[in-house]
């Protein structure tokens, strides 16, 4: 019996142990480093090669067919027909995605127009009311009229004041140096250096009761270039479309911060956001003569006379023999809610399918949108045919893919932003990056990029991998051929890369949520060409033929941007670090701070006078550079084959560009939130670095309350210090 009680404690002890040294075993493989063994192939080379410029000409050829407006059938059609090819090329998903958004049409029984008109009322001149159409498109209906997107409606009649660019200095030079009064005048400006929503906002704010647009020659034709279709300058019969909004990123105007369906609250159709409160009209610039050469009042300063035969004075009115003549605008353009739809589609990652990497551009178009934006949608489309290729031939992301065709861009960036406002918290959380794909092309003469400071290594590397597009270059990469017409003289010797402003996509995802971002597309020389934009833009001349007679004969340059923009986002969803650069981004904040310090320094006398300083902002920028430099030395010595290591330095990169967002945003901008980044108070086209400090500058020497103007700048570099010391201590090591 005691042996047996004894054999009996000793099995017992034996399963005991058994039982400990399991639980050891198991405790400490959990806790070991979990680590991957296996080196994936690199397919961004294959990815590259599969971009092709005569599919992109395909795909441009087949989406500029018939015009494609916000809100139309047409439209819809051509989103159904992307969502269904993107399904054939082999993505995991494709759908389209609604909103219900306010949109704004001309009345077609109504037609807008200006005329003048005599003592008696009567009409002496109308402007026309649409365009002459281009040869091979007379059978094409549903062609839009010529009209500002969002103007008030009205008649109203009054003398007519010419106001150059329409910009807040233009203003105040009248205002202030020519004693010239807007109040209760009809204002005529030229398109050109800034955001039509900024003229008409001035425009208000110098109280005219109205606001007609015209492209001048000498900022929409070239010197030496024909017409269309001879040429590609714009015809003078052409008139640039566009919306006249001042939304500051709210996205839907009834639905500000919201995602526009059926379940969310709207303000009334009189409280949209950013509603211009005066009728707005564009013309061709064969229009604008008839309203500019009879002109009276003073001559105008040199720098404002364009290239028409006329005299640009300044009014208000016109001369002696028609004085009594007054100008009417006879608008009729009506707002209402209209249903857009997004096509998103998704390659689900292999490694970490819950971080995503995005590649967006607008879908919808003024007219046929050849340039803008089906350039782009043409590439984006190519992209993703290249990605389901690969995807077919075995080959997965590490990260998550999302390809995205938006909706209503034309109209104050709306499908992107209302998608962004409903997957809110989804992409903060795991959005790594957001690639811009609004148009590809808008000159004929190098590369340009606009992209936040980490991903300029990125940029550069990839553009070593593509082949210029250009004859006689065909041995050198495309980094070598934009680095010779495009150096970057003034900070370093590299091709030029410049901040990002708003006016496409990108812009709910940088500014309000706070999401790497970056665009890339062909464009002009500046130096030497100095018209807006691209003489046709927005007008019924965007046609297939402008490109492929014109701008890209070969579609090698589509194909070298389609390289670039596919390569970025490749290596963002592939790369096992993901590659961004905090160095870079520290050596931007360095120039960016002493950009700002200089301007304040123009005002020495108050600079001294209410305490003005920088250092806290110098400081946060010196404490950011060691961070970002500690950060990748640790890097370099990281074992890659720690996952858990891995996923930490990535979060870190990838929650990077979210630091810099304040969640009170700029003041009196509040989907603005970006600290560093934002567009200009006045020209939503332009980024403006630590955009906080530079608004309240703005003027300043004119302040009505100088106390309270210089206490909102050491209030806004605090901010800054602020924000900047938190981006370096995100950079820390994990405890």
């Amino acid at each position: 019996m005691g042996s047996e009680n004894t054999l009996v404690r000793l099995l017992k002890w034996v399963t005991v142990f058994t039982v400990l040294f399991f639980i050891g075993f198991i405790i400490g493989w959990c806790a070991r480093p979990v680590t991957e063994h296996h080196e994936e192939p690199d397919h961004l080379q294959d990815f590259l090669d599969e971009i092709h410029a005569e599919n992109i000409k395909q795909h441009l050829r087949k989406f500029t067919h018939l015009p494609h407006l916000a809100g139309t059938q047409q439209n819809l059609r051509l989103a159904e027909q992307i969502r269904d090819e993107w399904l054939a090329f082999g993505l995991d998903s494709a759908e389209l995605v609604w909103y219900d958004v306010l949109l704004s049409y001309p009345n077609r029984t109504r037609p807008s127009y200006i005329s003048i008109v005599d003592q008696h009322g009567d009409e002496m001149f109308n402007s026309s009311l649409s365009e002459p159409v281009p040869e091979g498109y007379e059978h094409v209906t549903d062609i839009v009229p010529p009209y500002n997107a969002f103007s008030a409606q009205g008649r109203p009649q009054g003398d007519l004041v010419y106001v150059n660019y329409g910009r807040t200095e233009d203003f105040f030079k009248l205002e202030r140096e020519m004693g010239i009064n807007c109040t209760g005048k009809i204002v005529i400006a030229r398109y050109g250096k800034i955001f039509r929503g900024n003229k008409v906002k001035n425009a208000v704010l110098a109280g005219a009761k109205g606001i007609i647009l015209y492209s001048d020659p000498a900022d929409y034709c070239a010197q030496g270039v024909e017409p269309y279709p001879a040429g590609w300058n714009l015809p003078g019969g052409g008139a640039q479309r566009g919306n006249v909004l001042n939304l500051n990123g709210a996205g839907d105007p009834l639905t500000p911060g919201y995602p526009a369906k059926e379940y969310t609250y709207r303000s009334k159709l009189e409280e949209g956001v950013g509603l211009p409160k005066i009728p707005v009209h564009p013309i061709g610039y064969h229009d604008a003569v008839h309203l500019l050469q009879n002109m009276g009042g003073a001559s105008p300063p040199p720098d404002w006379r364009g290239a028409l035969n006329v005299s640009y004075r300044i009014g208000p009115g016109f001369t002696d023999d028609f004085v009594l003549n007054k100008v009417r605008m006879n608008i009729h353009t009506y707002n209402q809610v209209t249903r857009i739809y997004n096509v998103i589609g998704r390659i689900r990652g292999a490694r970490e399918p819950d971080r995503c990497v995005i590649l967006g551009g607008h879908r919808d178009a003024w007219v046929f949108g050849g340039i803008d934006p089906v350039s782009g949608a043409a590439v984006v489309h190519e992209t993703v045919r290249a990605a389901g290729a690969l995807k077919q031939r075995g080959w997965r992301p590490r990260r998550s893919l999302i390809f995205a065709s938006w909706d209503a861009e034309e109209f104050g960036l709306q499908g992107s932003t209302e998608w962004a406002e409903e997957n809110a918290i989804m992409l903060q959380e795991r959005a790594v990056a957001y690639i811009n794909a609004d148009s590809a092309i808008e000159g004929m003469y190098t590369l340009r990029v606009d992209c936040t400071p980490s991903l300029h290594t990125l940029v550069y590397d990839i553009t070593k991998l593509v082949m210029s597009p250009e004859e006689g270059e065909e041995r050198i990469s495309l980094y070598e051929s934009w680095h010779k017409r495009d150096n970057w003289t003034n900070n370093r010797d590299a091709p030029r890369i410049s901040k990002l402003g708003s006016g496409s996509d990108f812009e709910a995802y940088f500014i309000r949520l706070g999401i790497t971002s970056g665009r890339a597309r062909y464009t002009k020389n500046k130096k030497t060409e100095r018209y807006s934009s691209y003489p046709v833009y927005h007008s019924v001349y965007e046609t297939f033929e402008l490109v492929e007679r014109f701008y890209d004969p070969s579609f090698r340059r589509l194909e070298a941007v389609g390289r670039v923009r596919a390569g970025l986002v490749f290596r963002l969803a592939d790369a096992l670090i993901i590659p961004l650069d905090c160095k870079e981004y520290a050596h931007s904040l360095t120039q960016y701070a002493n950009t700002i310090q200089q301007l304040a320094l123009k005002h020495p006398e108050a600079i001294q006078r209410y305490g003005v300083t920088f250092e806290g902002l110098f400081s946060a920028v010196d404490n950011f550079t060691q961070a970002a430099a500690d950060f990748h030395q640790r890097l370099d010595k990281l074992d890659t084959k720690d996952v858990l290591a891995v996923r930490m330095v990535n979060d870190q990169l990838m929650y990077l560009e979210r630091a810099f967002i304040d969640p009170l945003g700029l003041p009196g901008r509040p989907f603005y939130r970006h600290v560093v980044f934002a567009p200009s108070s006045h020209n939503k086209y332009a980024g403006e670095s630590f955009p906080g400090i530079y608004d309240a500058l703005f003027d300043i020497e004119n302040a009505a309350d100088p106390d309270r103007a210089w206490d909102e700048v050491k209030r806004q570099i605090s901010i800054a210090t602020v924000t900047v010391n938190s981006a370096a201590n995100t950079l820390h090591p994990v405890a």
